[in-house]
Protein backbone atom coordinates (compact mmCIF):
# COMPACT_ATOMS: atom_id res chain seq x y z
CA UNK A 1 0.00 0.00 0.00
CA UNK A 2 1.24 3.23 -0.54
CA UNK A 3 2.24 5.89 2.08
CA UNK A 4 0.58 8.75 1.12
CA UNK A 5 -3.00 9.52 0.52
CA UNK A 6 -4.42 7.78 -2.20
CA UNK A 7 -8.21 8.30 -1.98
CA UNK A 8 -8.63 5.12 -4.61
CA UNK A 9 -6.77 2.71 -2.01
CA UNK A 10 -8.28 -0.29 -1.12
CA UNK A 11 -8.51 -1.10 2.72
CA UNK A 12 -7.72 -4.56 3.04
CA UNK A 13 -7.94 -6.48 5.87
CA UNK A 14 -4.23 -6.52 7.08
CA UNK A 15 -5.21 -2.76 8.11
CA UNK A 16 -6.18 -3.19 11.56
CA UNK A 17 -4.66 -1.04 13.50
CA UNK A 18 -6.23 2.29 13.04
CA UNK A 19 -5.24 5.82 14.98
CA UNK A 20 -7.60 8.72 14.80
CA UNK A 21 -5.78 12.01 15.15
CA UNK A 22 -8.57 14.22 16.52
CA UNK A 23 -10.27 11.44 18.01
CA UNK A 24 -13.00 13.09 20.78
CA UNK A 25 -15.06 14.84 17.94
CA UNK A 26 -17.97 13.97 17.84
CA UNK A 27 -17.89 12.15 13.89
CA UNK A 28 -14.29 11.00 15.02
CA UNK A 29 -15.60 9.29 17.86
CA UNK A 30 -18.46 7.42 16.75
CA UNK A 31 -16.94 6.48 13.93
CA UNK A 32 -13.94 4.83 16.34
CA UNK A 33 -16.69 3.46 17.94
CA UNK A 34 -17.78 1.39 14.77
CA UNK A 35 -14.40 0.47 13.73
CA UNK A 36 -13.78 -0.91 17.03
CA UNK A 37 -17.27 -3.08 17.11
CA UNK A 38 -15.94 -4.17 13.88
CA UNK A 39 -13.11 -5.74 15.58
CA UNK A 40 -9.99 -2.70 14.35
CA UNK A 41 -7.70 -2.26 17.59
CA UNK A 42 -8.62 1.68 18.07
CA UNK A 43 -6.28 4.26 19.42
CA UNK A 44 -6.55 8.18 19.41
CA UNK A 45 -5.00 11.30 20.48
CA UNK A 46 -6.57 14.88 21.07
CA UNK A 47 -6.21 17.77 22.43
CA UNK A 48 -9.81 18.40 23.63
CA UNK A 49 -10.27 15.17 26.52
CA UNK A 50 -13.38 15.93 27.83
CA UNK A 51 -16.65 14.01 28.28
CA UNK A 52 -19.15 12.53 27.18
CA UNK A 53 -16.89 11.82 23.95
CA UNK A 54 -14.04 10.72 26.52
CA UNK A 55 -15.96 8.89 28.89
CA UNK A 56 -17.31 6.50 25.59
CA UNK A 57 -14.21 5.62 23.99
CA UNK A 58 -12.64 4.75 27.77
CA UNK A 59 -15.78 2.11 28.06
CA UNK A 60 -14.71 0.71 25.16
CA UNK A 61 -11.51 0.61 26.19
CA UNK A 62 -10.15 2.85 23.39
CA UNK A 63 -6.89 4.67 24.44
CA UNK A 64 -6.63 8.41 24.19
CA UNK A 65 -3.37 9.97 23.88
CA UNK A 66 -3.70 13.81 25.16
CA UNK A 67 -1.58 16.10 22.79
CA UNK A 68 0.03 15.26 19.60
CA UNK A 69 3.38 13.72 19.83
CA UNK A 70 4.95 12.47 16.67
CA UNK A 71 7.86 10.26 18.39
CA UNK A 72 4.62 8.52 20.64
CA UNK A 73 2.87 7.87 17.09
CA UNK A 74 6.21 6.51 15.72
CA UNK A 75 6.52 4.18 18.73
CA UNK A 76 2.63 3.48 18.12
CA UNK A 77 2.87 2.24 14.62
CA UNK A 78 -0.77 1.83 13.58
CA UNK A 79 -1.47 0.36 10.11
CA UNK A 80 -3.39 4.03 9.49
CA UNK A 81 -4.12 7.00 10.51
CA UNK A 82 -7.04 9.19 10.28
CA UNK A 83 -6.62 12.70 10.09
CA UNK A 84 -9.32 14.69 11.39
CA UNK A 85 -10.53 17.68 9.35
CA UNK A 86 -9.68 20.16 12.38
CA UNK A 87 -6.10 18.99 11.57
CA UNK A 88 -4.22 21.48 9.56
CA UNK A 89 -0.80 21.61 8.90
CA UNK A 90 1.26 22.98 11.48
CA UNK A 91 0.20 19.79 13.53
CA UNK A 92 3.38 17.97 14.72
CA UNK A 93 1.78 14.78 13.86
CA UNK A 94 0.63 15.72 10.45
CA UNK A 95 4.14 17.01 9.24
CA UNK A 96 5.85 14.18 11.01
CA UNK A 97 3.92 12.11 8.89
CA UNK A 98 4.06 13.95 5.57
CA UNK A 99 8.03 13.92 6.15
CA UNK A 100 8.44 10.45 6.51
CA UNK A 101 5.60 8.58 4.83
CA UNK A 102 6.20 6.24 7.29
CA UNK A 103 2.54 5.17 7.41
CA UNK A 104 -0.60 5.51 5.47
CA UNK A 105 -3.06 7.96 6.31
CA UNK A 106 -6.91 8.78 5.14
CA UNK A 107 -9.73 11.52 5.92
CA UNK A 108 -12.61 10.22 8.13
CA UNK A 109 -15.36 10.42 5.25
CA UNK A 110 -13.14 8.13 3.19
CA UNK A 111 -12.72 5.42 5.33
CA UNK A 112 -16.04 5.95 6.59
CA UNK A 113 -16.99 5.55 2.77
CA UNK A 114 -14.53 2.61 2.23
CA UNK A 115 -14.70 0.60 5.59
CA UNK A 116 -18.72 0.87 6.50
CA UNK A 117 -20.63 2.01 3.42
CA UNK A 118 -19.54 0.50 0.11
CA UNK A 119 -21.40 -2.41 0.48
CA UNK A 120 -24.80 -0.84 2.19
CA UNK A 121 -27.88 0.41 0.79
CA UNK A 122 -27.07 3.76 2.39
CA UNK A 123 -29.73 6.80 3.67
CA UNK A 124 -27.49 9.71 3.14
CA UNK A 125 -29.33 12.96 4.91
CA UNK A 126 -28.12 16.35 4.06
CA UNK A 127 -29.11 20.41 4.23
CA UNK A 128 -27.84 23.12 5.83
CA UNK A 129 -30.70 22.66 8.67
CA UNK A 130 -32.04 19.50 10.31
CA UNK A 131 -29.65 17.17 9.67
CA UNK A 132 -28.90 15.45 12.64
CA UNK A 133 -32.37 15.14 13.84
CA UNK A 134 -33.46 13.60 10.89
CA UNK A 135 -31.01 11.31 10.43
CA UNK A 136 -31.89 9.94 14.07
CA UNK A 137 -35.97 10.03 12.88
CA UNK A 138 -34.91 7.60 10.53
CA UNK A 139 -32.71 5.08 12.02
CA UNK A 140 -35.03 5.23 14.44
CA UNK A 141 -38.15 4.61 12.73
CA UNK A 142 -36.60 1.87 10.61
CA UNK A 143 -35.50 0.11 13.86
CA UNK A 144 -38.92 0.43 15.17
CA UNK A 145 -39.98 -1.16 12.42
CA UNK A 146 -38.29 -4.10 12.82
CA UNK A 147 -35.16 -3.11 10.74
CA UNK A 148 -31.91 -3.93 12.02
CA UNK A 149 -29.81 -0.57 10.28
CA UNK A 150 -27.27 0.76 11.03
CA UNK A 151 -26.74 4.32 11.62
CA UNK A 152 -24.39 7.28 12.26
CA UNK A 153 -25.51 10.37 13.74
CA UNK A 154 -24.24 13.47 14.79
CA UNK A 155 -25.06 13.99 17.69
CA UNK A 156 -26.73 12.05 21.01
CA UNK A 157 -30.06 10.62 20.11
CA UNK A 158 -32.63 10.23 22.92
CA UNK A 159 -34.27 7.79 21.04
CA UNK A 160 -31.66 5.54 19.85
CA UNK A 161 -29.02 3.00 22.25
CA UNK A 162 -26.14 4.95 21.03
CA UNK A 163 -25.17 7.27 18.85
CA UNK A 164 -24.01 4.76 16.39
CA UNK A 165 -24.68 0.69 15.14
CA UNK A 166 -23.02 -1.40 12.38
CA UNK A 167 -27.04 -3.06 12.23
CA UNK A 168 -26.93 -5.70 10.17
CA UNK A 169 -25.03 -6.33 6.61
CA UNK A 170 -28.69 -6.69 4.29
CA UNK A 171 -30.10 -3.74 5.98
CA UNK A 172 -29.39 -0.06 4.42
CA UNK A 173 -27.17 2.24 6.81
CA UNK A 174 -28.34 5.74 7.70
CA UNK A 175 -25.99 8.51 7.83
CA UNK A 176 -25.76 12.48 8.58
CA UNK A 177 -23.80 13.82 5.50
CA UNK A 178 -22.13 16.55 5.87
CA UNK A 179 -21.02 19.41 3.22
CA UNK A 180 -17.73 20.55 4.87
CA UNK A 181 -14.25 19.81 3.51
CA UNK A 182 -13.26 16.10 4.27
CA UNK A 183 -9.52 17.31 5.52
CA UNK A 184 -6.67 19.39 4.76
CA UNK A 185 -5.41 17.55 1.78
CA UNK A 186 -9.33 16.00 0.40
CA UNK A 187 -11.26 19.39 -0.13
CA UNK A 188 -14.31 17.71 -1.46
CA UNK A 189 -17.12 17.87 0.56
CA UNK A 190 -17.53 14.90 3.14
CA UNK A 191 -21.05 13.40 1.65
CA UNK A 192 -18.97 12.68 -1.68
CA UNK A 193 -17.54 9.98 -0.06
CA UNK A 194 -20.80 8.23 1.13
CA UNK A 195 -22.74 5.41 -1.82
CA UNK A 196 -25.98 7.35 -1.36
CA UNK A 197 -28.76 4.84 -2.42
CA UNK A 198 -31.37 7.22 -0.64
CA UNK A 199 -30.56 10.80 -0.80
CA UNK A 200 -32.54 13.35 1.41
CA UNK A 201 -31.86 17.06 0.73
CA UNK A 202 -33.83 18.75 3.81
CA UNK A 203 -33.07 22.20 2.45
CA UNK A 204 -30.17 24.88 1.60
CA UNK A 205 -28.97 28.30 2.79
CA UNK A 206 -25.27 29.80 2.51
CA UNK A 207 -23.64 28.73 5.31
CA UNK A 208 -19.44 27.48 5.73
CA UNK A 209 -17.95 31.21 4.51
CA UNK A 210 -14.80 29.71 5.18
CA UNK A 211 -15.29 26.98 2.56
CA UNK A 212 -17.79 27.99 -0.07
CA UNK A 213 -17.95 31.68 -1.68
CA UNK A 214 -21.75 31.77 -1.99
CA UNK A 215 -25.28 30.19 -2.32
CA UNK A 216 -24.39 28.52 -5.92
CA UNK A 217 -21.09 27.69 -4.95
CA UNK A 218 -23.30 25.05 -2.02
CA UNK A 219 -25.72 24.41 -4.56
CA UNK A 220 -22.63 22.79 -7.16
CA UNK A 221 -21.31 20.76 -4.42
CA UNK A 222 -24.72 18.84 -3.76
CA UNK A 223 -25.27 18.79 -7.31
CA UNK A 224 -22.05 16.54 -7.82
CA UNK A 225 -23.78 14.65 -5.30
CA UNK A 226 -27.09 13.69 -6.59
CA UNK A 227 -25.05 12.09 -9.56
CA UNK A 228 -23.59 9.74 -7.29
CA UNK A 229 -27.14 8.34 -6.66
CA UNK A 230 -28.07 5.15 -9.11
CA UNK A 231 -31.36 4.79 -11.06
CA UNK A 232 -32.78 2.34 -8.80
CA UNK A 233 -31.99 4.96 -6.08
CA UNK A 234 -34.42 8.32 -4.76
CA UNK A 235 -33.50 11.82 -4.72
CA UNK A 236 -35.78 13.41 -1.59
CA UNK A 237 -36.16 17.40 -1.52
CA UNK A 238 -37.49 19.89 0.15
CA UNK A 239 -40.55 20.81 -2.29
CA UNK A 240 -40.69 24.56 -0.12
CA UNK A 241 -37.27 25.55 -0.61
CA UNK A 242 -36.76 27.69 -3.64
CA UNK A 243 -32.81 27.14 -3.27
CA UNK A 244 -33.16 23.39 -3.44
CA UNK A 245 -35.16 23.42 -7.02
CA UNK A 246 -32.62 23.87 -8.87
CA UNK A 247 -31.45 20.23 -8.06
CA UNK A 248 -34.43 18.33 -9.35
CA UNK A 249 -32.67 17.94 -12.79
CA UNK A 250 -31.79 15.03 -12.24
CA UNK A 251 -33.06 12.42 -14.97
CA UNK A 252 -30.70 9.78 -14.08
CA UNK A 253 -32.71 9.04 -11.10
CA UNK A 254 -36.00 8.86 -9.52
CA UNK A 255 -37.30 12.44 -7.11
CA UNK A 256 -39.56 12.91 -4.77
CA UNK A 257 -40.92 16.31 -2.74
CA UNK A 258 -41.64 16.55 0.99
CA UNK A 259 -43.50 20.08 2.08
CA UNK A 260 -46.87 22.24 3.03
CA UNK A 261 -46.83 22.80 -0.60
CA UNK A 262 -50.14 21.02 -1.44
CA UNK A 263 -48.29 19.92 -4.74
CA UNK A 264 -45.58 17.63 -3.02
CA UNK A 265 -45.68 13.92 -3.49
CA UNK A 266 -45.33 14.14 0.22
CA UNK A 267 -47.52 16.84 2.18
CA UNK A 268 -47.23 18.13 5.73
CA UNK A 269 -50.70 20.03 6.75
CA UNK A 270 -53.01 20.80 9.80
CA UNK A 271 -49.77 21.21 11.99
CA UNK A 272 -50.36 22.99 15.16
CA UNK A 273 -48.51 22.64 18.37
CA UNK A 274 -48.58 23.71 22.29
CA UNK A 275 -46.51 23.69 25.03
CA UNK A 276 -46.97 19.61 25.31
CA UNK A 277 -45.37 19.60 21.88
CA UNK A 278 -47.22 19.78 18.20
CA UNK A 279 -48.74 17.71 15.85
CA UNK A 280 -49.85 17.48 11.76
CA UNK A 281 -51.02 15.10 9.33
CA UNK A 282 -48.67 13.47 6.50
CA UNK A 283 -50.48 12.95 3.22
CA UNK A 284 -48.89 10.73 0.76
CA UNK A 285 -50.13 11.43 -3.07
CA UNK A 286 -52.90 12.85 -1.87
CA UNK A 287 -54.20 9.58 0.59
CA UNK A 288 -53.25 10.54 4.53
CA UNK A 289 -50.64 8.02 5.52
CA UNK A 290 -50.98 9.30 9.04
CA UNK A 291 -52.00 11.81 11.91
CA UNK A 292 -48.73 12.56 14.53
CA UNK A 293 -48.75 13.80 17.69
CA UNK A 294 -45.46 14.04 19.52
CA UNK A 295 -43.35 15.89 21.99
CA UNK A 296 -41.60 17.57 19.64
CA UNK A 297 -42.39 21.50 18.46
CA UNK A 298 -42.13 23.87 15.51
CA UNK A 299 -42.70 23.29 12.06
CA UNK A 300 -38.98 22.47 10.66
CA UNK A 301 -39.41 19.36 13.05
CA UNK A 302 -42.58 18.38 11.33
CA UNK A 303 -40.92 18.61 8.13
CA UNK A 304 -37.66 16.89 9.19
CA UNK A 305 -39.88 13.74 10.63
CA UNK A 306 -41.74 13.54 6.91
CA UNK A 307 -38.41 13.42 5.38
CA UNK A 308 -37.11 10.97 7.84
CA UNK A 309 -40.26 8.90 7.29
CA UNK A 310 -39.82 9.01 3.34
CA UNK A 311 -36.78 7.98 3.42
CA UNK A 312 -37.13 4.96 5.74
CA UNK A 313 -40.28 4.00 4.46
CA UNK A 314 -38.54 3.41 0.79
CA UNK A 315 -35.92 1.80 2.37
CA UNK A 316 -37.98 -0.51 3.95
CA UNK A 317 -40.60 -1.15 1.69
CA UNK A 318 -39.96 0.88 -1.44
CA UNK A 319 -42.66 -0.25 -3.34
CA UNK A 320 -45.13 1.55 -0.87
CA UNK A 321 -43.57 3.86 1.89
CA UNK A 322 -46.78 4.10 3.56
CA UNK A 323 -46.26 0.65 5.12
CA UNK A 324 -43.92 1.97 7.52
CA UNK A 325 -45.98 2.11 10.65
CA UNK A 326 -45.58 6.45 11.55
CA UNK A 327 -46.99 5.27 15.09
CA UNK A 328 -43.49 5.35 17.00
CA UNK A 329 -43.05 9.21 16.74
CA UNK A 330 -45.50 9.67 19.37
CA UNK A 331 -42.53 8.47 21.97
CA UNK A 332 -40.00 10.46 20.35
CA UNK A 333 -37.77 12.73 22.96
CA UNK A 334 -35.59 14.55 19.91
CA UNK A 335 -31.78 15.06 20.02
CA UNK A 336 -29.48 16.49 22.80
CA UNK A 337 -28.81 20.14 22.14
CA UNK A 338 -31.86 20.25 20.15
CA UNK A 339 -34.51 23.15 21.63
CA UNK A 340 -33.30 20.61 24.80
CA UNK A 341 -35.07 21.89 28.48
CA UNK A 342 -31.98 21.81 30.32
CA UNK A 343 -33.59 23.85 33.72
CA UNK A 344 -36.99 23.96 34.76
CA UNK A 345 -38.70 25.85 38.05
CA UNK A 346 -42.00 27.57 38.58
CA UNK A 347 -42.19 30.64 36.29
CA UNK A 348 -38.67 29.39 34.31
CA UNK A 349 -37.47 27.36 31.58
CA UNK A 350 -34.24 27.33 30.21
CA UNK A 351 -33.57 25.85 27.24
CA UNK A 352 -30.76 24.92 25.35
CA UNK A 353 -30.21 24.86 21.27
CA UNK A 354 -27.49 24.36 18.52
CA UNK A 355 -29.28 26.62 15.94
CA UNK A 356 -26.59 29.17 15.01
CA UNK A 357 -27.90 30.24 11.68
CA UNK A 358 -30.11 32.95 11.72
CA UNK A 359 -33.00 30.69 9.68
CA UNK A 360 -32.56 28.26 12.79
CA UNK A 361 -32.70 30.82 15.21
CA UNK A 362 -35.78 32.42 13.79
CA UNK A 363 -37.76 29.20 13.62
CA UNK A 364 -36.98 28.21 17.14
CA UNK A 365 -37.91 31.52 18.73
CA UNK A 366 -41.40 31.65 16.95
CA UNK A 367 -41.72 28.10 18.31
CA UNK A 368 -41.63 29.19 21.42
CA UNK A 369 -43.40 32.01 21.07
CA UNK A 370 -45.80 29.65 19.75
CA UNK A 371 -45.90 27.65 22.54
CA UNK A 372 -45.83 29.76 25.20
CA UNK A 373 -47.38 33.00 24.50
CA UNK A 374 -47.29 35.89 26.69
CA UNK A 375 -43.65 34.93 28.23
CA UNK A 376 -41.17 36.46 28.36
CA UNK A 377 -38.44 35.58 26.47
CA UNK A 378 -34.25 36.00 26.60
CA UNK A 379 -32.51 34.85 23.51
CA UNK A 380 -28.92 34.11 24.55
CA UNK A 381 -26.41 33.72 21.22
CA UNK A 382 -22.99 32.65 21.02
CA UNK A 383 -21.40 33.67 17.74
CA UNK A 384 -19.19 30.77 17.28
CA UNK A 385 -19.84 29.12 14.07
CA UNK A 386 -17.09 30.45 10.93
CA UNK A 387 -20.34 32.54 9.40
CA UNK A 388 -21.82 33.27 12.27
CA UNK A 389 -18.81 34.67 14.09
CA UNK A 390 -18.21 37.46 10.85
CA UNK A 391 -20.88 40.04 9.02
CA UNK A 392 -22.94 38.06 6.49
CA UNK A 393 -25.16 37.44 8.78
CA UNK A 394 -24.92 40.92 10.46
CA UNK A 395 -28.93 41.75 9.96
CA UNK A 396 -30.77 38.51 9.33
CA UNK A 397 -28.92 37.66 12.94
CA UNK A 398 -30.70 41.15 15.04
CA UNK A 399 -33.47 40.17 12.85
CA UNK A 400 -33.73 36.29 14.25
CA UNK A 401 -32.46 37.20 17.40
CA UNK A 402 -34.87 40.10 17.77
CA UNK A 403 -37.85 38.69 17.98
CA UNK A 404 -37.13 37.41 21.28
CA UNK A 405 -37.98 39.82 23.95
CA UNK A 406 -34.18 40.61 25.18
CA UNK A 407 -31.17 39.67 23.39
CA UNK A 408 -27.84 38.60 25.21
CA UNK A 409 -24.76 38.26 22.65
CA UNK A 410 -21.68 35.93 24.14
CA UNK A 411 -17.94 37.33 23.26
CA UNK A 412 -17.55 36.36 19.57
CA UNK A 413 -15.74 32.93 19.56
CA UNK A 414 -11.40 33.43 18.88
CA UNK A 415 -12.83 37.01 17.75
CA UNK A 416 -8.87 37.93 17.62
CA UNK A 417 -8.10 35.39 14.48
CA UNK A 418 -11.04 37.54 12.77
CA UNK A 419 -10.08 40.83 11.06
CA UNK A 420 -12.53 43.34 12.92
CA UNK A 421 -14.32 44.46 9.68
CA UNK A 422 -15.04 40.62 9.18
CA UNK A 423 -15.92 40.47 12.62
CA UNK A 424 -19.89 40.58 13.76
CA UNK A 425 -20.25 44.20 14.65
CA UNK A 426 -22.17 42.94 18.66
CA UNK A 427 -22.21 46.52 19.43
CA UNK A 428 -24.03 47.69 16.57
CA UNK A 429 -26.47 45.01 16.64
CA UNK A 430 -27.11 46.10 20.32
CA UNK A 431 -27.60 49.55 19.17
CA UNK A 432 -30.24 48.25 16.56
CA UNK A 433 -32.00 45.86 18.79
CA UNK A 434 -32.68 48.80 21.08
CA UNK A 435 -33.83 51.00 18.38
CA UNK A 436 -36.15 47.78 18.07
CA UNK A 437 -37.70 48.38 21.40
CA UNK A 438 -35.67 44.86 22.83
CA UNK A 439 -33.39 44.55 25.82
CA UNK A 440 -30.17 44.02 24.48
CA UNK A 441 -26.25 43.21 25.67
CA UNK A 442 -22.85 42.53 24.13
CA UNK A 443 -21.00 40.51 26.87
CA UNK A 444 -17.31 40.93 26.98
CA UNK A 445 -16.26 37.84 29.13
CA UNK A 446 -18.37 34.99 29.66
CA UNK A 447 -18.26 35.25 33.35
CA UNK A 448 -19.78 38.51 33.08
CA UNK A 449 -23.10 36.89 31.28
CA UNK A 450 -22.96 33.80 33.78
CA UNK A 451 -23.44 36.14 36.41
CA UNK A 452 -26.39 37.74 34.81
CA UNK A 453 -27.81 34.59 33.68
CA UNK A 454 -27.69 33.50 37.33
CA UNK A 455 -29.18 36.34 38.76
CA UNK A 456 -31.85 36.10 35.99
CA UNK A 457 -32.65 32.69 37.33
CA UNK A 458 -32.76 33.43 40.89
CA UNK A 459 -35.40 36.34 40.69
CA UNK A 460 -38.82 35.81 41.41
CA UNK A 461 -41.23 37.59 38.86
CA UNK A 462 -44.71 37.43 37.95
CA UNK A 463 -44.24 37.09 34.34
CA UNK A 464 -43.18 33.57 33.33
CA UNK A 465 -39.76 33.79 31.31
CA UNK A 466 -37.69 31.57 29.07
CA UNK A 467 -33.80 31.78 28.42
CA UNK A 468 -33.24 29.60 25.49
CA UNK A 469 -29.40 29.80 24.59
CA UNK A 470 -28.33 29.05 21.41
CA UNK A 471 -24.45 27.98 20.54
CA UNK A 472 -23.01 25.04 18.57
CA UNK A 473 -19.93 24.61 21.19
CA UNK A 474 -19.44 24.46 25.32
CA UNK A 475 -21.23 28.20 25.82
CA UNK A 476 -18.15 29.05 28.19
CA UNK A 477 -19.68 25.75 30.40
CA UNK A 478 -22.31 28.25 31.49
CA UNK A 479 -24.94 25.65 31.15
CA UNK A 480 -23.43 22.81 32.74
CA UNK A 481 -22.81 24.93 35.80
CA UNK A 482 -26.13 25.91 35.88
CA UNK A 483 -27.58 22.80 35.73
CA UNK A 484 -25.50 21.47 38.23
CA UNK A 485 -26.40 24.28 40.51
CA UNK A 486 -30.23 23.27 40.07
CA UNK A 487 -29.26 19.86 40.98
CA UNK A 488 -27.67 20.83 44.36
CA UNK A 489 -30.28 23.19 44.97
CA UNK A 490 -33.52 20.47 44.40
CA UNK A 491 -30.91 17.83 46.35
Amino acid sequence: MATYPDHSMDFDSAHRRIYFMGICGTAMGNAALLLHRMGYSVSGSDTGVYPPMSELLADAGIAIEPGYDPDRLAALNPDLVVIGNVQTRGNPEVEWLLETRAIPWTSLPQLIGERILRDRRNVVITGTHGKTTTTALTAFLLRANACECGFLVGGVSRDLPEATALGHPDTPFVIEGDEYDSAFFDKRAKFIHYHPTILAINNLEFDHADIFRDLADIQRSFSHLTRLVPRNGWILLNGDDPNVEPLRECPWTRHRTVGTDPGADLVVHDFAESAGGSRFALSWKGRLWAEVTWPLSGLYNARNAAMAALAAGLAKHPEDPTRLDLSPLRAVRGVRRRLELRTTRPGLRLYEDFAHHPTAIRETVRSLRQRFPGEHLTACFEPRSNTAARRFFQESLRDALGESDRVWLAPIHRSETIPQHDRLDTARMVRELQSMGREAVAFGAFADLEASLQREMERSVERPRIICVFSNGAFGGILARCAQGERDRTG
